[in-house]
């Protein structure tokens, strides 16, 4: 799925668990900087659509980290996941790239699961506290997010889903890890919105740019 939707995304082909680069060898982080293909997300962006990305999985997960990352191993969602030589070497693992976006840009609306990505080891999972976040550099991506977005909204669950219809920006993470399966899911004001109802809320907030949206789901 990462090789596919990376060639869905650009146009381009690439290797298996590539995400956002041309063909290469995976694992190789100094050929990522030189392949790096730009998606359909970042080029609608760049011309003033709105762009958002709706998943049930882990918003760092294959098919949605295509269309704003770029990394030769699909594996590398948080910097837990990538060997010491490879961050030395300068590549960055997937969640924090979805901070890369300039001020005022970037997907306006991002619903998915995967907080653990975003979250340092130290900090337990709102939801679930046993489970903590996977980070060992210390950042919470979730706070970057928010001081980036400062009139955004970062809602975990069904009422603060609800309660943040007007906000300009989104950040959605109902899960730890992905969402719960339809027949697993809590459909309470504390669970977590099915695929149908992020993608209502997806397109009616992003269809208020006369210029036009994009939308993964």
């Amino acid at each position: 799925s990462a090789g596919t939707m990376t060639a869905i995304a650009t146009g381009v082909k690439s290797h298996m668990g590539a995400i956002g680069v041309s063909a290469g060898k995976r694992g190789d982080c100094a050929d990522t900087q030189s392949k790096q293909a730009l998606s359909w997300l970042r080029l609608a962006d760049s011309a003033g659509l709105s762009t958002g990305i709706v998943t049930t999985a882990r918003v760092t997960h294959a098919t949605p980290a295509a269309t704003y990352a770029y990394a030769t191993d699909r594996n590398w969602e948080s910097d837990a996941d990538m060997p010491a030589a490879v961050q030395a070497a300068g590549c960055r693992d997937i969640a924090q790239q979805l901070l890369d976006f300039a001020p005022g840009r970037g997907p306006t609306v991002v619903l998915g699961g995967g907080r653990r990505e975003f979250l340092p080891a130290d900090t337990p999972d709102p939801e679930h506290p046993d489970l903590a976040g996977k980070r060992r550099d210390g950042r919470n991506l979730i706070e970057e997010w928010r001081q980036a977005h400062p009139d955004g909204r970062y809602v975990w669950n069904t009422a603060q889903l609800h309660a943040a219809k007007d906000a300009p920006a989104v950040l959605g993470l109902f899960e730890h890890d992905h969402m719960q399966y339809e027949h697993d899911r809590d459909r309470g004001d504390e669970g977590e919105p099915d695929l149908a109802e992020l993608t209502r809320f997806a397109i009616e907030k992003l269809s208020r740019n006369g210029e036009g949206f994009v939308l993964l789901v």
